[in-house]
């Protein structure tokens, strides 16, 4: 099966990017992938901050495609400016940078959409020095962490953006071993459905689980490749997105120096 993946570009949702447009990372690699023609509002973004730092996330804005337009391109626009200039000094607690950095992207939203509009997203800030991920989960499908320990659900710490002007988030911190992955899924990959039966969170899971260990790319795609198949040719009713970030083992991380 031929399966056509998108690499995310503010442009034009349909152009292919270019593999540079992945930051390249100490010791790690991330990468996202969104399969066939867009249908909804999921929007993902990377940015590097600072020497250490890249700042990464998936939304997902209710609605149709036509009808987000104007606020995924605002929150692009957000993401790039104020993501970047959050976490660029490098002695900021970055709990307190990533919930500012929220509050300004709910209100940009809320902003562009004129008044309410529900956008779930995840937002990370990968330390390349430390391992860590802090992070933001507003009312977006889990986090997936995986490492020697198994897999382990980074949950909601907050509502979606844009619903509320004064919504508050946590930002906590994980830990990114190495040898560890990320898997974001937007909310069409769990929600695919065929014969009345969803793909869900266990069946992410269970891919994740069995895709290679620190390619953040194959992670992605073999996840979008496993829920195309799933669906067996029945027409997609909203957009299916992965992202995966990937923290070399110390051998690879070596021979990769």
């Amino acid at each position: 099966m031929k399966l056509a993946f998108q690499r995310e570009r503010a442009s034009s949702p349909a152009t292919l990017a270019t593999a540079a447009e992945f930051p390249r990372l100490s010791g790690a690699e991330i990468a996202g992938f969104v399969l066939g023609e867009r249908l909804g509002g999921d929007l993902y973004r990377f940015v590097r901050a600072n020497r250490c730092r890249v700042v990464f996330g998936l939304l997902d804005v209710a609605g149709t495609r036509e009808e987000n337009l104007a606020i995924v391109e605002s929150a692009r626009q957000t993401f790039e400016e104020i993501g970047s200039r959050s976490f660029a000094d490098e002695d900021i607690n970055e709990a307190d940078a990533m919930m500012e950095f929220c509050l300004e992207l709910n209100l940009t939203i809320r902003r562009a959409a004129a008044g309410v509009r529900s956008c779930a997203g995840f937002l990370g800030c990968y330390n390349e020095e430390l391992g860590t991920i802090c992070y933001v989960n507003a009312g977006h499908t889990p986090g997936l962490l995986r490492d020697a320990s198994g897999i382990t659900e980074l949950a909601a710490t907050g509502l979606p953006l844009g619903l509320f002007a004064a919504s508050t988030y946590e930002a906590p911190t994980a830990v990114l071993q190495p040898g560890a992955s990320l898997l974001l899924v937007s909310r069409g990959v769990v929600e695919a459905a065929a014969k009345k039966e969803e793909f869900g969170l266990g069946r992410v899971k269970q891919h994740f689980h069995a895709a290679p260990v620190d390619d953040a790319g194959q992670i992605a795609r073999s996840i979008l490749s496993a829920v195309e198949q799933f669906l067996a040719g029945k027409p997609r009713q909203n957009d299916f997105t992965a992202l995966a970030l990937a923290r070399c083992a110390k051998g690879t991380a070596a021979r990769r120096a």
